[in-house]
């Protein structure tokens, strides 16, 4: 061996440069985050949308009266049923928009509740705007309301406020 320092400084050099490359290899990985968000936003938004609007149907005018969401569901059978009432007043607040042009949002709603007689769930239809084909992408914004329906099937008349999960499924045309 002629020169050993020469070696031991080859070996250094080989080490410093495996250590920076680990270090860089590091660093771009971690600096490479993908945000879902900036991918959904307009998810986010029409979701939020329909949480509002929900929120506001669900508003009552007085404390003496029900809200606007208690009288639909109250008058909706739970066999189902086409209330224009919901559809009317969800449309006009989800698809108002400052401009002279609406929105074109399109949605289909039901009710789940709990049947007191089985004590299983089921579900109501409410009414839709236009029929969900699957290829659409939608979202969804649910809203609890208390009501004083008689969800029995048991043709035993028992109307007592119950917690029904109002459900709107919404997407964009």
């Amino acid at each position: 061996m002629v020169n050993t320092d020469g070696q031991l400084y080859t070996i250094e050099g080989f080490a410093a440069a495996l250590i920076m490359i680990a270090t860089a290899y590091l660093v771009v990985n971690a600096t490479s985050v993908y945000t879902a968000g900036d991918t959904h936003i307009s998810d986010m938004q029409l979701e939020a949308l329909g949480t509002d609007a929900l929120k506001v149907m669900n508003i009552a005018v007085s404390k003496d009266e029900p809200s606007m969401m208690q009288d639909i569901i109250e008058a909706t059978p739970p066999s189902g049923g086409n209330n224009l009432a919901f559809g009317t007043n969800f449309s006009y607040l989800i698809n108002n928009k400052t401009g002279q042009n609406s929105d074109h949002i399109q949605y289909t709603a039901s009710y789940s509740y709990r049947n007191t007689t089985d004590n299983s769930v089921s579900s109501a239809f409410i009414i839709a705007s236009r029929n969900l084909s699957g290829g659409e992408h939608a979202v969804r914004a649910t809203k609890w309301v208390v009501v004083n329906k008689d969800l029995t099937d048991n043709g035993v008349v028992d109307p007592q406020d119950r917690a029904v999960l109002v459900e709107v499924l919404m997407w964009r045309d």
